[in-house]
């Protein structure tokens, strides 16, 4: 049988030594739980590593809710109609660039006679969310006007959807418009959130921006992942999710395919990490892990003998090195997951079971010291 194992210590690591680089930069950060799919087991395990929890979907905010019933939430997506009355029951703060939603979540904030916290989005080439630039005053405007919404900030959105490596200067620029807006408007918008973990890169260099003080981070807790450079941030633990296969079969074989080919005939795209000479031979193993359960391409071999070598719906076949098998059918092979890798894992229907360790030792971490304002 497969099984994932996740190390709770590890993120619990990530997530305290990230809360002390952050403070450390006079900011705060809200956790992104997105990529754990409202998985009730390691929410529990990790609702404390931040002032708030930040998801995308009605579920998981509601499992965030079941597990940890005073944490503050954050909505990262921008609000549906349909979805309006259950999103401000779930989530304190939510993320704004459209106007007539605006409307609607203050209407609706008032019904629940609730304040709703907002923060304004801009758009700063990302080509994801956001208003232009230019529509930032009128939109400010059209939201003060609500008593029922409480405007705390602005925010952008860098390499979250074309790969932008965010730069100083679209920082730079997003103070300003904060500046503008508190002079224009006589008030204060305490949070500049325009960073996500392809910041930190920046600010473990002490080049980001003073002015940038709410951080959204979820992948770099979770693997230690450095977006910009590639690698693990250092300090950083990426080895907090193993998912083990179970060997199916182990043969020798030939490495290549014994025939003519066609993309045409292959269901799923090739990603082969390795070019094996025609008629060369090897050992390769098939374990029952395919692309219904996750993106093959992403994972990575624990074990060094072990290449990728193709995958099916259900299987994935690897080659591996040596003169003799180096497994036995009902033997585990070991795969560090990627980003997409784990979220199409944790999302998907045919999980396996899910092992948690590094658990013994939980301690609440400390509460960040500059908490996100309160309306």
């Amino acid at each position: 049988m497969n099984r994932l194992i996740v190390d709770v210590g590890a993120i619990r690591h990530n997530a305290g030594l990230v809360d002390r680089w952050i403070l450390g930069h006079g900011g705060t950060w809200t956790f992104v739980t997105k990529a754990l799919c409202g998985r009730k087991s390691l929410l529990a395990a990790l609702a404390d590593v931040s002032p708030m929890l930040a998801d995308s979907r009605l579920d998981n905010l509601r499992a965030i809710r079941s597990v940890a019933p005073r944490a503050r939430t954050m909505n990262l997506r921008l609000p549906s109609f349909s979805e309006l009355p259950e999103l401000v029951a779930l989530s304190d703060l939510t993320l704004h660039s459209e106007g007539a939603v605006l409307d609607a979540v203050a209407a609706e904030a008032a019904r629940q006679r609730r304040r709703h916290q907002v923060i304004l989005m801009v758009e700063l080439g990302e080509l994801r969310e956001g208003i232009l630039p230019g529509g930032l005053e009128a939109l400010y405007r059209r939201a003060a006007e609500h008593e029922s919404l409480e405007v705390v900030g602005i925010g952008a959105n860098l390499g979250c959807l074309s790969g932008l490596v965010p730069a100083i200067e679209q920082f730079q620029q997003m103070a300003l418009y904060r500046e503008f807006l508190e002079l224009k408007f006589d008030t204060k918008l305490p949070l500049l959130s325009v960073a996500t973990s392809v910041a930190l890169p920046l600010l473990r260099e002490g080049k980001l921006p003073s002015s940038a003080n709410h951080f959204r981070i979820g992948d770099s807790v979770l693997l230690g992942s450095d977006l910009v450079h590639g690698g693990t941030i250092e300090g950083l633990r990426d080895d907090a999710f193993l998912i083990e296969a179970e060997v199916v079969e182990m043969k020798e074989k030939s490495l290549s395919p014994l025939g003519d080919t066609s993309a045409a005939i292959r269901p799923f795209a090739d990603f082969e990490t390795e070019d094996p000479e025609p008629g060369e031979r090897g050992y390769r193993a098939l374990v029952s892990l395919g692309h219904l359960d996750t993106d093959i391409a992403s994972l990575t071999p624990i074990d060094p003998r072990v290449r990728l070598a193709g995958a099916s719906s259900d299987l994935t076949a690897v080659n591996v090195a040596g003169d003799s098998p180096a497994f036995r059918p009902g033997d585990r092979i070991g795969f560090r997951p990627g980003y997409s890798a784990l979220v199409r894992l944790l999302a998907g229907r045919y999980l396996p079971p899910i092992e948690l360790i590094g658990t013994e030792s939980i301690s609440p971490l400390p509460a960040a010291e500059a908490e996100i304002p309160v309306g």
